[in-house]
């Protein structure tokens, strides 16, 4: 079989071209459905801004499945493998969850059951972890009941770490596609480069998966025109969780030991995964960080793991004086830095370089990330010559600061208190619960 580029970029630019032109469209019907946030305290978006974007998505989606099914070297997929159906059964269970509570709300727990739900749909049509390597011991073959309590925990673990992320213009789309290249370098690799054929269906998940967020991702940079919602960041995490199990649990290590050529060559081409789903948890280490995090500080306070806050780690980017085009670049920096260096960790897990260049660019990214923190202030005498922001303002002369400071990404201050503002008749917000109260005022009401 010859290596099919050109069908994958086919069906990158099919998935791509798709969800770009629907979600126009989308935009509209989200308008006119009155699927439109209301902007609250926590959010740092300043206009109402329809979601549903995850119906484009999931067009994007199909088109991209049933362009690979007709091709002729990704058609196999679809022929030795009940994995792209038992994806698409899952991915419209989850999609149609997330379309209900963007437009009308779901309780947490109620979502919580239907990804677990999805999943399971998942897991009875084949998608599911069977095996899995553990260091020193070898190959563990799981029980049905194992494979399937430990694919649906992976699956919900996933979704749940992209819907957190999802709280910035373009952060989720852009987090998700730059993970999704990776994973796609990597089983593209295990399938071509070691010739093992159950890597295939991830790697046309990976594929489709970039098409639908590159396609999307025009409309979502700040400022964004809509929102992709739960509708989409569910589905885009269910994507990435297929791909993750697939190669993961499916993919027979001692089939890599023979197509390597040995256990010492096995075990070094297999080093993202070697430790129990490693590899996914690399992927997706940003967002995986972030739910723990935010888990961790809800139920330190008392609060439920699902109600939401300005805790994030994009809100607190923001809280450290990053505007908001340059917190979106520092999380996509972080999570390309994780991803691929895993990915060519794995290639050569023995070559220095790669650990040196991985310590050097985190170092970079440090820097970067603490950079608003050690703000250079210039001498009087040299104020002229530098932009305002690097000049000292005394108190005197300092004009007094209003009640709500914007700065110039439209991006609300850290100590900033709104109130809700309306949208529509179904107000809802880009992250957690929609406001169940709104507050109607009259015209001629004074305060």
């Amino acid at each position: 079989m010859g290596q099919p580029v050109r069908e994958y970029l086919l069906t990158l630019c099919v998935t791509a071209a798709v969800t770009y032109l629907l979600t126009g469209p989308v935009r509209k019907f989200a308008i006119a459905a009155g699927a439109m946030p209301e902007i609250r305290a926590r959010d740092v978006h300043r206009e109402p801004t329809p979601r549903l974007g995850g119906i484009a998505m999931f067009g994007g989606l199909c088109a991209g499945l049933l362009v690979a099914s007709h091709l002729t070297n990704l058609q196999s997929v679809f022929e030795n493998s009940d994995e792209p159906r038992a994806l698409l059964s899952g991915a419209a269970l989850i999609w149609l969850l997330g379309v209900l509570d963007d437009k009308w709300g779901v309780d947490a727990l109620v979502k919580l059951g239907g990804q677990m739900i999805a999943a399971g749909v998942m897991v009875l049509q084949g998608l599911t972890i069977l095996w899995i390597p553990i260091p020193g011991v070898g190959t563990v073959s799981l029980t049905p009941m194992q494979g399937t309590l430990l694919t649906v925990a992976l699956v919900v673990i996933t979704i749940n770490a992209v819907n957190f992320v999802d709280g910035l213009d373009g952060l989720a789309s852009g987090m998700v596609c730059i993970a999704a290249a990776a994973f796609f370098m990597y089983a593209y690799r295990m399938w071509f480069g070691y010739g093992i054929e159950a890597a295939a269906p991830a790697t046309l998940f990976s594929v489709v998966l970039m098409g639908m967020c590159l396609g999307f991702l025009p409309h979502n940079m700040h400022p964004a025109r809509i929102f992709m919602g739960d509708s989409g960041s569910m589905l885009i995490g269910l994507v990435m969780a297929a791909g993750a199990v697939s190669v993961t649990g499916q993919v027979d290590p001692d089939l890599l030991n023979v197509k390597a050529g040995g256990l010492r060559e096995a075990t070094h081409a297999m080093v993202p995964v070697y430790i129990p789903l490693l590899l996914p948890l690399t992927i997706i280490a940003v967002p995986v960080a972030d739910l723990v995090l935010a888990i961790v500080r809800r139920t330190w306070k008392g609060q439920s793991p699902f109600a939401a806050d300005r805790g994030h780690l994009h809100h607190r980017l923001l809280e450290i004086g990053h505007s908001h085009s340059r917190a979106v670049l520092i999380m996509y920096f972080w999570s390309a830095l994780i991803a691929f260096g895993a990915v060519a960790y794995s290639v050569n897990n023995a070559s220095m370089w790669i650990v040196l260049g991985i310590v050097l660019l985190s170092a970079v990214g440090l820097v970067l990330l603490l950079l608003p923190r050690f703000t250079p202030r210039t001498p009087r005498w040299a104020e002229w010559m530098v932009p305002p922001r690097y000049r000292r303002v005394s108190r005197a002369t300092a004009p007094e600061a209003p009640a709500a400071e914007w700065d110039e990404e439209g991006v609300a201050g850290p100590q900033e208190e709104r109130e809700p503002v309306p949208a529509g008749i179904n107000g809802a917000t880009a992250i957690g619960d929609r406001s169940r109260f709104v507050e109607h005022r009259r015209a001629d009401s004074h305060h």
